[in-house]
């Protein structure tokens, strides 16, 4: 079997110098390989960098480039790895799962190479071994804590626990073990069989998410919709907004996606008062999306992109 690395930089390629400057990706793709000889029992492994950055700190324009990488790749290989930064290593993950057409999946770490059980040549060894496997064939995951997520379904859920990575709707697709892989579903059935088209990475659309909450007004969002190609609402409940920002909603000139800030279940029309989601729902601009308001952003990114945004989201009020 044969897997590629694509390593973008984040905590698994950190290093701290001692001094109070802080830690910064250093390692590079080949290094992280380096360090743990035993990818070669399960894959020919081959590498490559092409960003070095925080996750915190990463791009679209950055994902692009991956994506466009392992379309390149798809007759050459069995699966890709990227390794990448953990803080929004999830909507990079959705990112390449609505774009890519090889099996992909995605890993990094909480703690850094020089810090006491790093988690990263476990976590490596653990994407490696599912790329390579013949039961991914499809579709984006993240390897975490020897467990195997659905993209679309996995969220960060503690900012340094090492099993921070969880899928609360659904659990994980696999749990890898030293001898074996125990499956709990079909990866099949968790691949995108409508993937979007990648977008120039120079030519990303503007896609701002704004909250709501207790006694939030219409300024943060007519601050953003005025420089935006759309706008993610993340709602309370099942997609519920304050009056102001429902008001707000109701005067874009862009479409708007709702979605919850809930970690778990979809969003609904029920209430009808201003800012309500069954109000929200009247509006033709306005659609609905039943994952994170992150992953939300991510595929309305690409919709916008590829022309397909009222095909990509539920139409409440159709």
């Amino acid at each position: 079997m044969r897997v590629h690395v694509i390593a973008t930089g984040g905590t698994i390629a950190s290093t701290a110098d001692g001094d109070d400057s802080g830690a910064a990706p250093e390692l590079s793709g080949d290094d992280l390989v380096e360090s743990v000889p035993e990818l070669a029992e399960y894959a020919d492994v081959t590498v490559e960098s092409v960003a070095s950055r925080p996750g915190f700190d990463m791009a679209p324009s950055v994902c692009a480039r991956v994506a466009g990488r392992a379309n390149e790749l798809t007759d050459e290989v069995d699966g890709i790895v990227v390794t990448h930064g953990t803080d929004t290593l999830a909507e990079t993950a959705h990112y390449l799962g609505l774009t890519t057409e090889p099996p992909v999946v995605v890993t990094g770490a909480q703690r850094r190479p020089d810090e006491r059980g790093s988690d990263g040549p476990t976590n490596l060894l653990t994407a490696v071994r599912a790329a390579a496997h013949e039961r991914v064939s499809a579709g984006a995951f993240v390897a975490f804590d020897e467990e195997l997520h659905a993209a679309g379904e996995v969220q960060k859920t503690h900012t340094c626990a090492l099993d921070t990575f969880q899928s609360p709707e659904t659990g994980p697709v696999a749990r890898f073990t030293r001898r074996n892989v125990h499956w709990y579903r079909d990866p099949a059935a968790t691949a995108d069989d409508h993937p979007l088209p990648v977008p120039d990475h120079d030519e990303q659309p503007t896609v701002p998410l704004v909250v709501s909450a207790s006694g939030v007004g219409r300024a943060a969002f007519d601050d953003a919709e005025a420089r935006a190609d759309a706008v993610v609402v993340a709602g309370t409940g099942l997609g519920n907004t304050t009056a102001e920002l429902g008001g707000a909603i109701a005067d874009a000139d862009c479409p708007v996606v709702l979605a919850s800030r809930c970690h778990a279940g979809p969003t609904e029309p029920v209430y009808g008062t201003p800012g309500g989601a069954a109000t929200l729902a009247g509006y033709d601009h306005v659609r609905f999306a039943h994952g994170t308001p992150w992953a939300a952003r991510i595929e309305l990114l690409l919709a916008v992109a590829a022309g397909e945004v009222d095909s990509r989201f539920d139409d409440f009020g159709a």
